[in-house]
This record gives structure tokens, sequence and C-alpha cells, in this order.
């Protein structure tokens, strides 16, 4: 999918991605508001499907545009260290370093909820039980918001594991609920810089994930004090930051903050 931004009478062809098709506004939203291009609901005045002629009929379902409440012009994407050339798997993406997350302004992680361990290893059933398309391909990453008390408020699937995260944080902002600083997010696989990065930019205290961290994900999450959980599975995980969050940890363990994750 092609994701355009328009702003002071220009358009910019800003990103491309391969994504599953389905809630493609939610995912450009996402991904504009993580990457700092808009700072709210209101700086977004209209998203939509392309119309334009030049446009293959069958081809204008993945082309998205953004109408930014800007006067000046469209973002020039020289400004930008990346690129915005993505693909569906988490390896080099990100922001190229912590002085760029710096430098966008993000803000600590809120204080936040205190939860237990217990409500924690629920949380990877709930996700998985409310994957419809990874039943049925076994294919699919998925990303989940939490409430303190574990309920389930709203799961986004994706074939990238970043696309499904932007999906998530695009339906908060769309529907005016950012930021998100008394919830939970959970999501499967490996936990990139990146998504703690985009959780951050959201004011999401607490990230789980079912597998590990990279260093540099540990690193950032440390340094904004956000908790950052991984290895949750069954009655067990391992806390890589802000372990205050989290009342009691049975069978889990705090890892080493000098250790390198995959």
């Amino acid at each position: 999918m092609e994701i355009r931004v328009r702003a002071g009478g220009r358009s910019l062809r800003l990103a491309v991605t391969m994504r599953t098709p389905g809630a493609d506004f939610e995912l450009a939203a996402g991904f504009l508001y993580g990457e700092g291009l808009i700072g709210g609901r209101s700086d977004l005045l209209n998203i939509r499907y392309c119309v334009d002629a030049d446009v293959d009929p069958e081809q204008r379902y993945n082309v998205v545009t953004a109408d930014l409440a800007r006067s000046g012009p469209a973002p020039d994407p020289r400004l930008f260290e990346r690129h915005f050339i993505l693909n569906s798997a988490c390896g080099v993406c990100g922001k190229a370093s912590l002085e760029a997350v710096r430098v966008q302004g993000c803000l600590p992680a809120p204080p936040g909820p205190e939860v237990s361990s217990e409500l924690l290893y629920g949380l990877p059933d709930k996700l998985r039980s409310d994957q419809g398309i990874f039943e049925a391909t076994g294919g699919l990453h998925a990303a989940a918001l939490f409430d303190p008390d574990g309920t389930l408020l709203a799961l986004r699937e994706d074939v990238g594991r970043h696309n499904a995260l932007d999906k998530l944080i695009g339906w908060a902002l769309l529907s005016d609920q950012l930021p998100l600083s008394s919830r939970l997010v959970m999501v499967s696989g490996r936990t990139s810089f990146e998504l703690v990065q985009k959780c951050l930019a959201a004011g999401v205290p607490i990230v789980c994930a079912v597998s590990a961290p990279s260093s540099l994900a540990v690193s950032l999450a440390q340094e904004f004090g956000m908790t950052l959980v991984g290895f949750l599975r069954g009655q067990r995980l391992n806390v890589y930051s802000a372990p205050e969050r989290i009342k009691e940890i049975l069978g889990g363990r705090k890892a080493a903050q000098d250790s390198t994750f995959g």
C-alpha cells in the first residue's frame, strides 16, 4: 500500500508498505502519528482511497491519501533519515538511533498502572483467541490493547508486526483515545526498536511480547522508563525495564540490563 499526504496544496508520496488489506485508514493514521508527522486527531482532516485518473482502478484501494491540517507544504522526505520504504518484516526498520527519538520529542513513559504477573500471564491466550485471520492462515502477526484489568479493548492483525501496531494505534487516534497512558500493549513475535518507539509515541507504559526484544528496544525502553516484558509464555516472563509497574513476578525474572537479546 502506498501512503500519500496532502498539505498546503501539495501532494507527496511518503511511504510504501507490504500489508494485509483491511483497516487501511488506521494503518495510515498510525504510521503518520508514530513518525511524528501528525500530533493528534486534529492534524488529520481526512483519509481516503485514491481517485486519481492515472491510477489503475484495480490499484486504487492500494493507495491512501491523508489530508493534513497544515498551511505549509507537505513534508519533504529528505528531512527524514528513513525514507519510508517499508517491508513486512522487522529487520532493518525503525529510527536510525536513540538520538532520533530524542529529536522527535518523545516524552518518558507515564507512571502508568501497576499490574500483577498473573494478569500478564493471561494476555497471550486472550491475544491468540481473538486472532481470527491467524487461525485461518497461520501467518499473521497481531497487536492488542488491554486495560489494566486485562480486558481486551482492540486487536489488529497484519503480515507485518509494525503494520499491526500502526493499525492499532491508528484506531486509537481516529477514535480519540490517545494517549494510551493507562493501557497495555501485547504483540506477537519479537519486540523491535520500532515497535517500542511507536508505543512510546502513543504513551503506552507497558509493552509485552511472546518473544524476545532487540537490544536497542531494551535500551529505548530503559531510557524512557517503559516497562518492557518479553518471553511471556505460560507462567514465565522476562522483565527488561521498569519492573516497578509489576506488583510481583512469579516464575519470571528480571533480565540483565547489559545483555543482548535477539
